[in-house]
């Protein structure tokens, strides 16, 4: 069973950074493709950064490379998205997925190939 949650949003100014944190309650996230998306108001869900199974690839969005890193912590089973340089336009609903795709050393970077979601958290950046 695979169940997803994700902590860390919050209010901060431009140029600050979060750590966000997606749990997983039950499989070890090292059985999976992981994955985060957002989606600010109005617009569709987009990804964000992704992680292999294999935990040795990356990939970001253009918009987030050189800001955000992913990286997944074995021993809390976690995965973590840590955000810096934040800029409003990275406000968003930031929401966790995980992948039961087979290749281990593959990145995923469509919502299609995620089959588990977190509910989301809330990331807003403003002055």
């Amino acid at each position: 069973q695979v169940q997803l949650v994700e902590s860390g949003g919050g209010l901060v100014q431009p140029g600050a950074s979060l750590r966000l944190s997606c749990a997983n309650s039950g499989r070890a996230v090292s059985s999976f493709a992981m994955g985060w998306f957002r989606q600010a108001p109005g617009k569709e869900r987009e990804f964000v950064a992704a992680l292999s199974k294999s935990g040795t690839s990356t990939r970001y969005a253009d918009s987030v490379k050189g800001r955000f890193t992913i990286s997944r912590d074995g021993a809390k089973n976690t995965v973590i998205l840590q955000m810096n340089s934040l800029k409003p336009e990275d406000s968003a609903v930031y929401y966790c997925a995980a992948s039961s795709m087979v290749s281990s050393g593959t990145v995923y970077t469509s919502q299609l190939e995620y089959d588990y979601w977190g509910q989301g958290t809330q990331v807003t950046v403003s002055s």
